[in-house]
């Protein structure tokens, strides 16, 4: 069978050309006559495999050298304990933005350990836009918000000002899909399999001063920040495998132009789908345009019997399988349909997928 064009929001598609230069390091890496998986983390041949993930991180995202970066795991869910465990500790007090799914369970997690005061909120309109937050004050230990939202389809297209507060910020789904300033932010997170590499490592970078802070009494010893650092992220054995191809993605994200290479890249394909979606008397986008996400596209039919919507939905879904365009259905929490067009989705896919949308449209007119 040929490869289909993957729209899933995670795991989601991989550059074809580092699977397959996975595929033949698989049995022999670099000589050493075993693959990455059966490697010791505390080899002299995986110390290389792990520093140079860290090297590219630092140098394709500007990092500043009073950073730590860390690769842990427990996915970017774990990190919505994480946080407040380690960066609630003065006032045990911290502002979120509620911008969805993933903010709201980020939100109920830090409940369980401190005190949280929701500053803004586009709950009220089912989340179709991101809240107008251009600064937060008071006394928080930080600041939270979650940058793209995967399910929603909205991004943030500013940083909000938040002064002396440490700012956090959730990046799992927009990574490197554009240049963002490390420097605005005391720590950043990202589970890696949307456009890092496959899930099971996730990227923390976090100012030093933030590991200055003993994390709160009750903090298990994985779940500290300071734990990992002092260890080079090395504490225990780390998914050293899902380590290995993020280095290599990184090395396809720098070879394609870097941060600001895949910026146009992904800003060429989200404007082709939204010209279509807007133009179209079949299909809209529920996303407010100053607030709409480079890299998940929502989009529904404007058939307005429920019934009958979730009926097209399901056969739009089937038959875009059918033609090797996969993983469309939206989120369970939300029906209809969603693309994800992360950073190794090509062109191509979207031109292909816009063609099947033009000829289902034709037909259930």
């Amino acid at each position: 069978m040929s490869r289909v064009y993957n729209f899933s929001a995670g795991p989601s598609c991989l550059p074809e050309e580092v699977l397959a230069e996975c595929a033949s390091e698989m049995l022999n890496y670099h000589g050493t006559g075993q693959s990455v998986m059966e490697m010791s983390h505390r080899s002299s041949a995986f110390k290389p495999i792990i520093q140079d993930a860290e090297n590219m991180v630092r140098h394709l995202m500007r990092v500043p050298e009073n950073y730590t970066v860390l690769f842990l795991q427990g996915g970017a869910s774990t990190q919505f304990a994480c946080v407040p465990l380690n960066l609630g500790v003065r006032h045990g007090k911290a502002a979120y933005v509620n911008t969805g799914v993933w903010a709201k369970k980020a939100i109920s997690e830090a409940k369980k350990f401190i005190d949280v005061d929701v500053v803004a909120s586009s709950e009220d309109k089912n989340f179709s836009y991101i809240p107008h937050v251009e600064n937060v004050s008071g006394s928080y230990d930080y600041a939270y918000i979650c940058f793209n939202n995967t399910i929603k389809g909205t991004r943030w297209s500013h940083i909000p000002d938040t002064g002396d507060i440490p700012l956090v910020a959730d990046i799992s789904s927009c990574i490197l899909s554009e240049p963002l300033d490390v420097s605005k932010f005391a720590l950043l997170f990202a589970g890696a399999q949307k456009n890092l590499g496959p899930a099971g490592v996730t990227l923390v970078i976090v100012k030093n001063d933030v590991l200055t802070d003993t994390p709160r009494a009750q903090t298990p010893t994985m779940l500290s920040y300071k734990t990992h650092a002092d260890e080079n992220s090395l504490y225990n054995t780390p998914p050293c495998y899902a380590i290995y191809v993020v280095g290599k993605v990184l090395h396809w994200i720098e070879k394609n132009g870097g941060a600001e290479g895949m910026k146009a890249r992904n800003e060429a394909k989200a404007k082709l789908f939204y010209d279509y979606l807007d133009a179209s008397s079949f299909y809209y986008a529920p996303v407010e345009k100053s607030s709409r996400s480079l890299m998940n596209i929502p989009f529904l039919t404007k058939e307005t019997d429920a019934e009958k919507a979730d009926a097209l939905n399901k056969k739009f879904v089937a038959e875009a399988a059918s033609r090797g365009l996969v993983n469309l259905a939206g989120h369970r929490t939300v029906g209809g349909m969603r693309a994800s067009l992360y950073n190794a989705m090509p062109i191509e896919g979207v031109q292909k997928l816009l063609s099947f949308m033009d000829e289902f449209a034709k037909t259930h007119q």
